[in-house]
């Protein structure tokens, strides 16, 4: 009796994705059995390159945060195992191999980390707490959902990790106005979500986050040895932090 090789679904949210899409599904080509892709309406070519692709499609009503968008994208793969990425990472084609091995010569049940390597305006990133950075990305469809967390969503599972080696790249920022508008996202994103938690802040403690993180990625993640790029990346972090605490004080004052 020949052993049916297991199926992998590969899922990604999107949101105005175009100029992001294309290279990430062409890094899937020929290795992966499912692409679903669920959006948040774009209103650029999106949906068209995904459909491109073959990706199965949903544009459903509303927005509900990172983690319910991503457990809707995981409802709608049927293949054994899934891989969720971004639209803007890519899968190597070293780690496309390791990926498929690695599922081939499962004997367990196991969910896989894999490390990321971060682009930051200009240049991959090797410090500033980017790196290593291993993020949990290949589970069995069944035994894993994505945590409620409106921003930084997580896989949770009870199954056992294992790392994988090769390297996810990760665009993240390609130039400094996008550093801005996703320290204006997340920051929002992070105070609505630390809000509904119960926390509160003032602009002293705003300042002191603030100086916090800078410190924390510049000299104990020694960010300092990314060069200007790993100080740009300090004052970005320090401004998401700042941002985020000083958007939890406005939103208490204007509830007053």
């Amino acid at each position: 009796m020949t052993l049916r090789a297991p199926t992998l679904s590969v899922i990604v949210i999107t949101r105005n994705e175009a100029h992001n899409l294309d290279d990430c599904l062409m890094s899937l080509k020929g290795w992966v059995d499912e692409i679903v892709v669920v959006d948040s309406h774009s209103t650029d070519d999106t949906v068209a390159i995904a459909l491109r692709h073959g990706a199965k499609v949903a544009q459903p009503d509303g927005w509900p945060g990172f983690g319910p968008q991503k457990n809707r994208a995981l409802n709608m793969a049927t293949c054994d195992w899934v891989l969720s990425i971004d639209a803007d990472e890519r899968v190597t084609p070293a780690l496309a191999i390791e990926i498929r091995q690695a599922l081939a010569s499962s004997t367990q049940a196991a969910a896989y980390e894999i490390p990321r390597l971060s682009w930051y305006c200009g240049k991959f990133m090797h410090h500033a707490g980017w790196r290593p950075d291993h993020v949990l990305r290949l589970f069995p469809r069944l035994q894993a959902q994505f945590s409620q967390d409106l921003v930084h969503e997580r896989v949770v599972t009870t199954l056992p990790c294992k790392q994988l080696q090769n390297d996810l790249l990760h665009y993240s920022y390609r130039d400094f106005s996008q550093v801005l508008a996703k320290v204006d996202a997340y920051s929002t994103a992070s105070a609505k979500q630390a809000l509904a938690r119960g926390k509160r802040a003032t602009v002293g403690s705003a300042v002191g986050h603030g100086a916090w993180a800078f410190f924390r990625t510049y000299v104990l993640r020694a960010g300092f040895l990314d060069g200007g790029h790993g100080l740009a990346l300090a004052i970005s972090n320090a401004e998401t932090s700042y941002y985020k605490y000083l958007k939890i004080w406005a939103q208490a004052q204007s509830a007053e």
